[in-house]
């Protein structure tokens, strides 16, 4: 592995560190949530202006599932955030020659896509914010590791009000882990709610 690799690596996990240090204890639990319902879209009007069958009726919302957006709120007001599970990239292939999954292990790499909502700059750690939930409930957070896949989110990230950013976080899992959910929130994971998103 190169030094430069290495120093970037370890420069990361220092910053999140420090991140989630100071957000822990700022964090509030109380009212936490789990928010599955995706931002819903203007729905196209009906030719010859008919009304469509199921206009009226009460349907439960579909939940989030992969390519989805969901609103997400941080643990100020200013501070919220449209975030989009893009894609899913299953057994990624390393970004460096040098490194690999350990034994047993693969990576998955998840795009999300981040537009600012509220009246500040979005300025997180994305890597603490996010993980992968497998069918059996056990939960894997990111490895700070690059792929393939495409470019991960840099530590911090700032993206200014109203613009959106891009990033892949990758995940370490067990080979025959069957992954069922991803989540997200803000404030590097502290903000009270999390989105959710199933997978496949």
């Amino acid at each position: 592995m190169s030094f430069t690799a290495t120093a970037r690596r370890r420069s990361a996990a220092l910053l999140l560190g420090a991140a989630l240090v100071t957000l822990s204890a700022t964090a509030c639990t109380s009212g936490a949530s789990v928010s599955t319902t995706p931002k819903q879209t203007a729905a196209a009007p009906a030719a010859d202006g008919a009304k469509p069958a199921d206009q009226g009726a009460a349907k439960a919302p579909a939940a989030a599932k992969v390519g989805d957006t969901i609103a997400l709120k941080g643990m100020e007001k200013s501070n919220t955030a449209d975030v989009t599970a893009v894609k899913v990239v299953d057994n990624a292939e390393s970004g460096d020659e040098y490194l690999k999954p350990a034994d047993g292990k693969r990576w998955v790499a998840v795009q999300f896509q981040i537009k600012a909502t509220g009246t500040k700059a979005y300025s997180d750690a994305p890597l603490g914010a996010a993980k992968v939930v497998d069918a059996q409930g056990q939960s894997y957070g990111p490895s700070f590791t690059d792929t393939t896949a495409g470019p991960s989110f840099q530590t911090p990230t700032n993206i200014a009000p109203g613009e959106t950013g891009k990033g892949f976080i990758t995940f370490e899992v067990p080979k025959d882990a069957k992954l069922d959910k991803i989540q997200f929130g803000l404030d590097a994971g502290f903000a009270d709610q999390t989105g959710q998103w199933k997978i496949g």
